[in-house]
């Protein structure tokens, strides 16, 4: 009799194991899943980016350096991106691609505000349609990337609370890396506007 109280409870701690263990890897595909819609918003932007460059070159054919340096943010992003879709569970990968994102950002800001002062380019309906597109696009990029950062959440909560944080060293699982902003703490500071 004892001895089948003792298997009894050994089957169901063994039980109890394997389904923290079975929730932690669910927790962990969910965050790698939502990389993935991230991974694929992003494709389409770099998909968007040559097209919207094609476009500016006749308008901005005196401003190659400007063109050369969204296409160069965007091959490095992409890249970086690569990497980190390879493994989204790797900090290194994912710091290096937040990095690269924020170039891409900083150059096509720069590529926008030169094409404000080309009415003639901002008046071109491919051009229009395109920024459209880009517009929408960084819309859905912003939005995989919330969904990202609270899988992640969710995942790295379950890592480190009690008993799955013995299961999870037990299974080698690795934190994921939250998608954080790469903005200076001046870069946060609201815009002081003065009427004077």
């Amino acid at each position: 009799m004892g001895l089948w109280i003792f298997l009894g409870l050994i089957g169901l701690i063994v039980f109890f194991i394997v389904s923290i263990y079975n929730r932690l890897v669910a927790l962990r595909n969910r965050f790698k899943n939502a990389f993935a819609q991230i991974d694929v918003q992003l494709k389409r932007r770099y998909d968007l980016i040559p097209n919207l460059v094609e476009t500016a070159k006749a308008y901005l054919a005196h401003e190659r350096q400007t063109l050369e340096a969204v296409i160069a943010a965007r091959n490095s992003a992409q890249t970086a991106t690569s990497k980190a879709a390879a493994n989204p569970a790797d900090g290194e990968a994912m710091r290096g691609m937040v990095a690269a994102e924020a170039g891409l950002s900083g150059a096509l800001g720069r590529f926008f505000a030169l094409s404000e002062a080309y009415p003639d380019l901002k008046a071109n309906t491919n051009m229009m349609q395109l920024s459209e597109e880009l517009t929408s696009t960084e819309n859905k990029i912003a939005f995989a990337r919330q969904a990202y950062n609270d899988a992640v959440m969710g995942y790295n909560t379950a890592l480190e609370v009690f008993p799955s944080n013995f299961v999870a060293t037990m299974g080698s699982f690795q934190p994921g890396t939250l998608l954080e902003s790469t903005e200076s703490p001046e870069e946060r500071k609201a815009v002081k506007v003065t009427f004077s």
